[in-house]
């Protein structure tokens, strides 16, 4: 099998199972960067001229802070497996059904529409073309131009004698 790859052109496989996670950095892609970052700040707020005592508000802060990081632990602790198993559980199956039934599906659809298509397509040149080739045929003895030139004015002669605008629609 060495003699296949190069020495200095290895074959590394890494199994995505297995990878190394960022222990620091828990949300690289920012999903919830909006979302659950809330401080004490943000929820209990005393407006000047209504303060409670100084050490019931650091008590307070204290508590709001603690509280919040103990009860997500241990309600990850509790729950994170199980919910991280119904989670994985449910995008396998997603993924399952898109693989084995949406794709597939959609690739017959998009086969079968093409003889419909075909049918379609046939029914509108035997029954509506004959109806747009017509006026299409005794309006294209005519053309469209504008007389209208750059930095010239407009001049149209009522006799007709101007051979340049004859069989033209002035626009």
């Amino acid at each position: 099998m060495d003699q296949q790859y190069p020495s200095n052109e290895k074959k590394i496989v890494r199994d995505s199972h297995t990878k190394e996670i960022d222990l620091i950095n828990r949300d690289p892609k920012q999903i919830n960067e909006d979302v659950i970052k809330v401080d004490f700040e943000d929820v209990i707020a005393e407006p000047d001229g209504t303060h409670s005592l100084d050490g019931v508000w650091k008590v307070s802060y204290t508590t709001f802070t603690v509280s919040k990081y103990w009860c997500y632990r241990v309600l990850s602790a509790i729950f994170g497996i199980p919910m991280a198993l119904i989670w994985g559980f449910l995008f396998a199956c997603i993924s399952f059904c898109h693989v084995w039934a949406v794709v597939p599906c959609i690739k017959s659809y998009m086969i079968e529409i093409q003889c419909v298509s075909r049918i379609y397509s046939l029914c509108i040149q035997t029954f509506c073309d004959p109806f747009s080739r017509g006026p299409g045929q005794s309006l294209q003895q005519h053309s469209c131009c504008s007389a209208k030139r750059f930095n010239q004015p407009l001049t149209h002669h009522l006799d007709g004698s101007d051979s340049e605008l004859r069989g033209h629609v002035l626009l």
